[in-house]
């Protein structure tokens, strides 16, 4: 029984005019991308699915996380005058005595709270924190949320962050997402090379039908949209399981690794900070600690981290992610208050400014709702040309078939001149990004395997 709609007369699949570009090398190579994008875009959209959906929800989630902990984030009414840190503290460990201290944000803002963040919490999740919102005027206890990260996700945002992430199965799950930023590029590049490969009269929407007009639609916002998808494909990997691990292996032997501040304590004073039972407090205390580092010019919004142990020194460190990016940050020494190293972002290698301002940007963080709006319809654009990536599939059908493939064997027609230079370079990025190397030799050894099966097929039938 047929399994594919009748093609009614416009949408009869029609034979398309040859490209018009002379002789070379793009020629031979044409088919083989089509190949290598039709097959990619079949097995591949359902993982760049998953990622879309999810990663639309994410870019408006961090609006979303406003409106929901607004009680805890904001203020009640805003005051003449902050009440000192340490006093904001004390009100939170009062509140939750439970675990330790493991980092304070000062309110940033003036009509938004301090959170006093506490490690060690029976019932949080490893790796998270329970965040204590109080209120710098009044000292109130405004609400506590367990919270995830530098960038300090909230339930909500953390709940569809590991969604998008690893889809909340763990380490296994991560794998989706490096598999799905893996090939994005591949397939968006493919998309680009063979839509502007096509005769200009080729790619137009108005005035067509039928596979025509879908491949024109899937065609067009994909050259819109492609720098995007490139994009996050680059900084969705460098913090991939396998691809990010050998991008800091790469960075870190170029010398490009992203610096942190000494936390060690200085001189005879070290160790002298006692420290009161996880309350945050240790030697000089965080009044003194958070006014020294406004005089290395740390402004709002910052992070002040009690010393690990006794000979390890305050680090006070800026965590504004938006653009102008604060990373600034310096250690202070608990017994005397003095600042004893001081990193600037502006002396941060190239290639890890380039890494903070990518991720910040894929994850909407740098320009705020601009950038996440942005994202959003990225998002949606993806979405739609898997649809349209799929229909134009079903369109190819004849019959009783769903869809027919790219023909075989156009490796081929590739001369060896070109393709041994292909395959060295697919070999150095398979060898970089594991989950796209693994796969694309798979497919090639069952091609050339199935291909071969069918070949004696038919000698045989012919015998």
């Amino acid at each position: 029984m047929s399994t594919a709609p009748s093609p009614t007369k416009d949408e009869t699949p029609k034979a398309e005019p040859a490209p018009t570009a002379s002789p070379g090398p793009w020629a031979s190579l044409r088919p083989l991308v089509l190949r290598l994008h039709f097959y990619a875009g079949v097995l591949v959209a359902p993982f760049l699915l998953v990622a879309a959906v999810t990663g639309f929800l994410y870019a408006g989630a961090f609006q979303a996380e406003k409106l929901v902990y607004a009680h805890e984030m904001t203020v009640a009414e805003v005051g003449d005058t902050k009440l000192p840190v340490s006093q904001q503290v004390s009100a939170a460990r009062k509140a939750h005595p439970e675990g330790t201290v493991s980092a304070v944000r000062p309110s940033p803002e003036a009509d938004a709270t301090t959170r006093v963040l506490l490690s060690g919490v029976k019932g949080v999740e490893p790796g998270h924190t329970l965040a204590v919102f109080v209120d710098p005027y009044t000292a109130k206890v405004r609400g506590a949320l367990e919270q995830y990260g530098s960038t300090g996700a909230l339930p909500l945002r953390t709940w569809i962050d590991e969604f998008h992430r690893d889809l909340h199965l763990g380490d296994t799950g991560r794998l989706y997402s490096e598999f799905a930023a893996s090939w994005l590029w591949v397939i968006a590049g493919g998309g680009l090379a063979l839509w502007f490969s096509r005769r200009r009269a080729l790619r137009k929407v108005r005035g067509t039908s039928g596979r025509r007009r879908t491949l024109g639609l899937h065609g067009t916002v994909g050259v819109w949209t492609a720098a995007g998808f490139l994009f996050l494909s680059a900084t969705g990997l460098t913090w991939s399981t396998y691809a990010g691990a050998n991008i800091d292996e790469l960075r870190t032997s170029l010398g490009q690794a992203t610096p942190s501040v000494s936390a060690t304590a200085g001189g005879d004073h070290a160790g002298h900070g006692a420290a009161s039972a996880g309350g945050g407090e240790h030697g000089v205390g965080l009044d003194k600690v958070l006014s020294a580092a406004r005089a290395e010019g740390l402004t709002d919004p910052v992070e002040i981290v009690p010393p690990a142990d006794a000979d390890s020194a305050y680090v006070v460190r800026q965590v504004q992610r938006s653009w102008p990016e604060k990373q600034d940050s310096v250690a202070v020494d608990p017994a005397t208050g003095e600042v004893t190293d001081v990193l600037r972002f502006a002396d941060y290698p190239l290639l890890a400014k380039l890494t903070r301002w990518g991720i910040d940007l894929h994850t909407g963080i740098l320009f705020g709702l601009v950038n996440q709006i942005a994202l959003m319809a990225l998002a949606l654009a993806l979405v739609l040309l898997i649809v349209w990536g799929y229909r134009m599939w079903w369109q190819r059908g004849r019959g009783s078939s769903f869809g027919r493939p790219i023909p075989r064997g156009a490796w081929q027609q590739v001369p060896p001149q070109i393709l041994v230079p292909c395959v060295a370079v697919i070999a150095v990025l398979g060898y970089f990004v594991p989950l796209l190397g693994i796969p694309l030799a798979a497919f090639v050894v069952a091609d050339v395997l199935y291909g071969e099966i069918a070949h004696r097929r038919a000698r045989a039938s012919a015998g």
